[in-house]
């Protein structure tokens, strides 16, 4: 004779996924904690070559010029009258970190002048302000 086993509801095996979702969970926070967030001005510069370029750690404050003398700060495109405001707004988040020109090999120097005159406008001092070059 056969027995015939019946699985009652109650006696169904479950996977409890709980645990799955805890190592998820610590996983994420792992790698939020553990990023780099990497700031860029929003355009893509050719920056010119320096013997002597050294890196900044602390740049926080990103002002690039592309080639067509277009001024951008935070992946957005500024006049230079407008330089001033925006770094006051940005040094007020972050007063310790420093500001970086990025300035185009084949951008004017006119424009890269008007920059710092803002800056210094917006209360930067000259040890405060740097250019990007590539090494």
């Amino acid at each position: 004779m056969r027995r015939i086993s019946r699985v009652s509801q109650d006696e169904e095996s479950e996977v409890d996924i709980t645990p799955l979702i805890d190592i998820v969970f610590i996983m994420l926070i792992f790698f939020i904690v553990t990023a780099n967030f990497i700031k860029e001005a929003g355009v893509h510069v050719n920056k010119p070559e320096a013997q002597t370029a050294t890196v900044q750690d602390k740049a926080n404050i990103l002002i690039a010029i592309d080639s067509k003398n277009n001024i951008w700060i935070e992946k957005r495109k500024i006049d230079v009258r407008s330089v001033a405001p925006n770094v006051k707004r940005l040094r007020s988040e972050n007063p310790e970190g420093s500001i970086v020109i990025q300035a185009d090999e084949e951008s004017k120097n006119k424009m890269l002048v008007g920059v710092i005159d803002a800056l210094h406008t917006a209360g930067i001092t000259d040890d405060q302000i740097a250019l990007a070059a590539n090494n």
